[in-house]
């Protein structure tokens, strides 16, 4: 009988501790994180360590591609993703999430928009689909700043253009200096910082309207308390001094975070729309 309770006390000091590792162990803030993102997890840790510091332990869930990220927040698997505005817009219109904040860079930026380049000595882009007739067109796929700015175009999709979809908007951009494309869409910002590189390229062209750029998403199944808190936190980033929050500004290349509402997204909405972005789009075309 002894023997029997020891057996049994036992067991049921083993149930607990497993259950108080579990505890210990879950995430508070689930964060989907695209599996092809290389270096994503890596630049982000610093901030993840930084809410831990702060009572929230935050974690990764990495999801195949944004089709299944949609399917996390569908279902409540994730509270949260740092997207950009074509996806980040895509997810609003799906009524699948909400924007929260967005990260504001060194030089004070949080915005940006699509430009249009083509070799030096090319016409202007007139904002018209003609432009590209028979062209062959390079961009990031879902980008604000590449395919959706692109289809957003009225008659884009039928003047006989090639749709060349680039890795990144680097990417893009190389791709049209070595002539293998005749004009490529990009974000002004990553345009800025290389085109010293280019001789033989030049902006012909932009967007008029601005995106937010880096935007946290939160899933429309998440705690709310969960996510004030964790807003409350970002936006506390910027003045505090300490050796996590520097570490998480470092990484990221941020200054802090501002507030995102919806209002912010009314240039990005409108384009996606445009581009034919309805609440049924499953991230393709």
């Amino acid at each position: 009988m002894r023997l029997k309770s020891i057996f049994v006390m036992a067991l049921m000091s083993l149930v607990c501790t497993g259950l108080l590792v579990g505890t210990s162990y879950a995430a508070d803030f689930k964060i989907a994180i695209m599996q092809d993102q290389a270096g994503a997890a890596r630049k982000f840790k610093p901030l993840l360590d930084y809410l831990e510091s702060k009572g929230v332990k935050a974690d990764f869930v990495a999801a195949r591609d944004y089709p299944t990220a949609a399917q996390m927040f569908a279902r409540g698997d994730v509270d949260a993703m740092f997207s950009g505005s074509g996806i980040a817009g895509t997810m609003i219109i799906k009524d699948l999430a909400y924007p929260v904040v967005r990260p504001v860079s060194k030089d004070g930026t949080s915005t940006y928009w699509a430009v249009v380049l083509a070799p030096k000595g090319s016409s202007r882009f007139d904002g018209k689909a003609d432009y590209f007739r028979n062209k062959k067109v390079t961009f990031s796929s879902l980008a604000s700043s590449g395919e959706f700015f692109f289809r957003s175009i009225p008659g884009a999709a039928n003047v006989g253009a090639t749709q060349m979809k680039a890795a990144s908007h680097g990417a893009a951009i190389d791709v049209l200096e070595r002539g293998r494309a005749d004009i490529a869409i990009v974000k002004n910002r990553v345009w800025d910082k290389v085109k010293g590189k280019y001789r033989n390229v030049e902006l012909v062209g932009e967007d008029h309207g601005e995106n937010p750029n880096g935007t946290l998403i939160a899933s429309k199944k998440a705690s709310k308390s969960t996510v004030e808190k964790v807003s409350d936190i970002l936006m506390g980033l910027e003045d505090d001094n300490s050796a996590q929050a520097k570490a998480a500004k470092d990484s990221l290349g941020i200054q802090g975070y501002t507030k995102t509402t919806e209002e912010d997204f009314s240039h990005t909405l409108k384009l996606l729309k445009s581009a034919g972005v309805t609440k049924d789009f499953n991230f393709s075309f």
